[in-house]
């Protein structure tokens, strides 16, 4: 099934410009490998793509989805998430193991992350929920895709208020984290949580307002009321 990825390889250097690939780089700190095509259209080509290969079996789409991540090109990963999320119907508990594996070996960005932890990992995690525990573990790795990852995967099932007690155990555990990618992390997940618990994540935010990386808190109060962002924001003085 070679000719599926040089198909969709073909089709995104084909819809790539120069004008794209420059203007994303002010989004990345890191080095970035990307052909500079737009999101909607690599949706667009990924969606076509997999009315080649939704009728195999999981196991050959998984392995195709391993062959576009080993690429390490930005695009070919949003179609590897794409696919993955695709088969969600078809998700085993095993499958944690392989969804571990890309983050620790093939993300390298946060769009990568974020791509594939909102939709299948997060997918993943309402279907087997007790694979939270697993998800726990994340957040003390070396690595900050790992960490992250940790966080942003709770991103849908908190808009649901899903997993409440468990994602302040988990911000718990990133909360002194030095990375401002991680901050931003736990900091979207707990405005997510806001949706349904808007009142348990102030305070949680006022309890830990005086440790709390200000960009971690920014993100979680993002969407409170004016006069709940004022105060979150003012540290108790020391007596």
């Amino acid at each position: 099934m070679s000719e599926i990825i040089d198909q969709v390889r073909y089709e995104l250097i084909n819809n790539s410009d120069a004008t794209t690939k420059e203007s994303s780089k002010r989004f990345f700190k890191e080095e970035v490998k990307r052909y500079g095509v737009k999101t909607m259209v690599v949706s667009k080509i990924s969606k076509e793509a997999f009315k080649s290969i939704e009728k195999l079996p999981k196991k050959e789409i998984i392995e195709l989805c391993e062959e576009l991540w080993i690429s390490g090109i930005m695009e070919e990963s949003f179609v590897a998430c794409n696919w993955a999320y695709a088969i969600k119907k078809q998700y085993t508990e095993e499958d944690f193991l392989v969804f571990e594996r890309w983050v620790n070996e093939y993300v390298t960005n946060w769009a990568s992350c974020d791509t594939l932890c909102n939709h299948t990992i997060g997918t993943f995690l309402e279907m087997y929920p007790l694979s939270i525990e697993k998800l726990k573990e994340w957040t003390k790795s070396e690595n900050r895709w790992v960490r992250r990852a940790s966080a942003v995967s709770l991103i849908v099932p908190a808009k649901k208020g899903l997993f409440k007690d468990d994602l302040f155990e988990i911000a718990d555990s990133l909360l002194l984290d030095t990375d401002d990618l991680v901050q931003k992390g736990y900091g979207w997940m707990l405005k997510s949580l806001c949706t349904n618990y808007e009142e348990d994540v102030y305070q949680y935010v006022l309890s830990k307002r005086d440790i709390m990386p200000r960009t971690a808190l920014r993100y979680a109060i993002e969407k409170m009321p004016k006069p709940m962002k004022q105060k979150a924001m003012i540290k108790e003085k020391k007596r």
